[in-house]
């Protein structure tokens, strides 16, 4: 056996050598994507369902909002009628009530001091049994008041706020 021979079988052996090597990577290959195979089959029956409930159900949220939509424009649309109503109430009740209101504040404070203005004359105009002469029996602010003015002294009076 010359030294090409002895190459040539040399050779041979290792390509021999590759080519079950070779074969061996194959048979793994083909068994591991038989195996994808199989999980990617499993994987698409059950994300199948799965992927129609989701359609199903974001078919639904998506009624479902177009619902909430027409109902909140519809609660914004009462909303603004009210506020209006409300608006227009208050320009057409204020006026004549705050008028109301006023009238009868100022016809209290005049029945008070007609009333004060009574009972100052009925306790100060006493009259003795023997004379002629007033004798002040009792004493009230408004007459008070009168007899400061009188003497020539200031007469102060308070005015609520409002």
């Amino acid at each position: 056996m010359s030294a090409v021979d002895l190459a040539a079988v040399i050779v041979t052996v290792v390509c021999l050598a590759t080519v079950a090597v070779l074969t061996v990577a194959v048979i793994s290959l083909v068994r591991t994507m038989r195996e994808l195979r199989d999980v990617v089959d499993d994987l698409r029956d059950s994300a199948l369902p799965m992927v129609d409930d989701l359609h199903a159900t974001v078919t639904k949220a998506d009624a479902e909002l177009h619902r909430v939509d027409r109902v909140i424009g519809r609660a914004e649309r009462i909303a603004a009628t009210v506020d209006h109503a409300s608006r227009l109430t208050h320009r057409a009740f204020a006026p004549p009530l705050i008028k109301g209101l006023s009238l009868v504040s100022g016809a209290g404070q005049a029945g008070r001091r007609l009333r004060d203005r009574r009972r100052s004359r009925r306790a100060l105009d006493v009259a003795p049994p023997g004379g002629s002469e007033r004798v002040p029996v009792a004493s009230s602010p408004v007459a008070a008041s009168r007899r400061r003015s009188e003497a020539g002294g200031s007469r102060r009076t308070r005015r609520r706020r409002r």
